[in-house]
């Protein structure tokens, strides 16, 4: 069982950066593939970006490739979403989500192949 909590999401104005972190209980957080989604109101969850539990894979959209950037510190339990020149359209609640890696990106970025959820953190980038 693992359970995720996130933080980070705020205000911001088009053109600047917020850190979304996920803390992670459980001792094996090491082992699992993390990921984050966003849902933006009346819309479908959409995939953003999956890290490898050694962090050395990475899967990103291609609407947020350049702009975010996805980190993990398995000493804290926790995975980062960096978010730099960010956009209204990135305006969404962002949800981190868990379950074993596959290193395969069309099947890590399907919200339902995901076992374990956050409770999601709002990110609202005003133009």
């Amino acid at each position: 069982q693992v359970q995720l909590v996130e933080s980070g999401g705020g205000l911001v104005q088009a053109g600047g950066s917020l850190r979304l972190s996920c803390a992670a209980s459980g001792r094996t957080f090491s082992s699992y593939g993390m990921g984050w989604f966003r849902q933006a109101p009346g819309k479908e969850r959409e995939f953003v970006v999956a890290i490898s539990p050694s962090g050395r894979t990475t899967y990103y959209a291609d609407s947020v490739k350049g702009r975010f950037t996805i980190s993990r510190d398995n000493a804290k339990n926790t995975v980062y979403l960096q978010m730099n020149s960010l956009k209204p359209e990135d305006t969404a609640v962002y949800y981190c989500a868990a379950r074993y890696w596959v290193a395969i990106m069309d099947f890590m970025k399907r919200p339902y192949n995901y076992e374990y959820w956050g409770q999601g953190t709002r990110v609202t980038v005003s133009s």
